[in-house]
């Protein structure tokens, strides 16, 4: 459900930018702000601590990038997706490194943008079709270099089993109904481990599997 998930957007162009806004309300979103450039959003979200923050990437001087890793760093509760006229694989990663738990274009429906901020507001990573491939893709290459050597946090066996089915992609109420309970618990189960390994996001949390191979067990 929509209501009391708070959202803020930002993009760069006044049309659009409260176009989305109309429509994230009209849906029973609580649209605490918009903003029209980098700075900006990163001032308003330090205020209004939204769940999630719609962030556009061209924004002039400060980047959507470069606010999307300020607001994830300043609040780690608040979610980041992208909504971008570019669907460039650089662009996708970079956002993904700076925080963002997702990445929709703009090409996007207007119901298919409902769907992905209420999936993001309950913790879910949402890409474009073919978006997300790529992501794990590049974690998988990334996976391949040699790690520090410190030993793993230790997890209980059932943040384990919720941590394996994240990096198979499947969603919280997946999770719920595979492993028979309730979204919440299994919420809880994502949070406690995401305090545990120190990550801010479920895409981190999926990266975090597939470098221990929990994505092919």
């Amino acid at each position: 459900m929509s209501e009391g998930v708070s959202v803020m957007v930002v993009d760069d162009h006044p049309i659009w930018r409260e176009g989305v806004a109309r429509d994230l309300t009209e849906h029973g979103f609580d649209v605490r702000a918009t903003a029209a450039d980098g700075d900006a959003a990163v001032r308003i979200a330090r205020a209004v601590r939204p769940d999630v923050v719609l962030m556009d990437l061209n924004l002039g001087e400060t980047s959507g990038v470069d606010a999307t890793r300020e607001i994830t760093g300043a609040l780690p509760s608040t979610k980041v997706l992208v909504l971008s006229a570019s669907g460039e694989h650089e662009d996708v990663l970079e956002a993904v490194k700076a925080g963002a738990s997702g990445y929709l274009v703009k090409s996007a429906s207007a119901l298919e943008l409902v769907d992905a901020v209420r999936r993001t507001a309950d913790g879910d990573p949402v890409f474009t079709a073919g978006l997300a491939g790529l992501v794990l893709g590049e974690y998988r290459r990334m996976a391949d270099t040699p790690s520090d050597g410190a030993p793993p946090p230790r997890l209980t066996e059932r943040e384990t089993d919720v941590l394996r089915f994240v990096a198979k992609g499947m969603t919280a109420r997946q999770i719920a109904e595979k492993l028979v309970l309730s979204h919440r618990t299994v919420e809880n189960h994502v949070q406690s481990t995401l305090r545990k390994l120190q990550l801010h996001n479920r895409v981190e949390l999926a990266r975090y599997a597939i470098e221990h191979g929990l994505d092919e067990q």
